[in-house]
């Protein structure tokens, strides 16, 4: 099992900057590809980022690219979701979600941190 938490989320003017953390436990991190989604309300998960398990590759969503950047530390076994540029329709819940290595699907996720952005 692998146990998820994210944080860092809050409320934020458009404009402004957040930097999600997602602090991994219970396996060996380092082996998981790790991705960051979002959801609102009645509505269905959307990819915003991830990154590969090696580090060597990271991906985004059209919504965020060229404001978002998705990082790993493996001694801290945390992935980081740096957003800037924030827009009012950025606000979601961000779940992070690990793979292990090279899987399809996702295997766990965390139980999610809001991020507000007014104008």
């Amino acid at each position: 099992q692998v146990q998820l938490v994210e944080s860092g989320g809050g409320l934020v003017q458009a404009g402004g900057s957040l930097r999600l953390s997602c602090a991994a436990s219970g396996r060996t991190f380092s082996n998981y590809g790790m991705g960051w989604f979002r959801q609102a309300p009645g509505k269905g998960r959307e990819f915003v980022a991830s990154i590969t398990w090696t580090g060597a590759d990271t991906y985004y969503a059209d919504s965020g690219k060229g404001r978002f950047t998705i990082s790993r530390d493996n001694a801290k076994n945390t992935v980081y979701l740096q957003m800037n540029s924030l827009k009012t329709e950025d606000t979601d819940v961000y779940y992070c979600e690990a793979r292990f290595r090279t899987r399809s699907s996702y295997d766990y996720w965390g139980q999610g941190t809001q991020v507000t952005v007014s104008t």
